[in-house]
């Protein structure tokens, strides 16, 4: 009985911590930034159709020495339209923000977006969608690569984005 009892409470706290991993809950605001030095090194997210919302979680990876010249950009979409953003030319993407509109059933986005003097991204690809609408997904930037852009687009009658990414090298200027 007491192993029973001990089982079921484990068992329920780590379910509770695994929720603790996402940066925000449905319908409310993201606002992730990664330790000075770090990027961003893979994002994760979950659709819900009874919220009409994702929630998200972020992972970081030593990225700069130091940084210098980060800035968070102006919003990079309006509701329900295509989003299109790319950091400046050797900028890398250290956060990202967001909120939600319960009305419009999407998200406008901001980007977290930091440069180190003496390193340039180069040998930059796109990825192919990494979502289906509905639908979880987990993508990884590449090893040796670092995340500097993003691209959505919103449906209506799915409530949801699918998303790509741009990821680049990083070499001495």
């Amino acid at each position: 009985m007491r192993r029973t009892a001990l089982f079921l409470l484990l068992t329920g706290l780590l379910a509770n911590g695994q929720e603790l991993l996402w940066e925000n809950s449905y319908d409310q605001p993201v606002d992730f930034k990664c330790p000075a030095g770090k990027s961003i090194s893979y994002i994760k997210s979950q659709h819900s159709n009874t919220q009409e919302d994702r929630i998200w979680e972020f992972g970081c990876k030593d990225t700069f020495s130091s940084a210098s010249d980060c800035f968070l950009s102006p919003y990079a979409n309006d509701f329900d339209q295509p989003l299109n953003f790319e950091c400046p030319p050797h900028h890398i993407i250290t956060g990202m923000s967001s909120y939600h509109d319960n009305r419009k059933e999407d998200r406008r986005w901001q980007f977290h977006c930091c440069r180190n003097n003496g390193h340039c991204t180069a040998s930059c690809e796109w990825t192919t969608y990494v979502n289906w609408f509905d639908e979880a997904f987990h993508w990884t930037v590449p090893n040796q690569n670092y995340l500097v852009g993003a691209q959505s687009y919103h449906s209506n009658r799915q409530e949801d984005r699918r998303w790509m990414y741009k990821y680049c090298a990083k070499v001495q200027c």
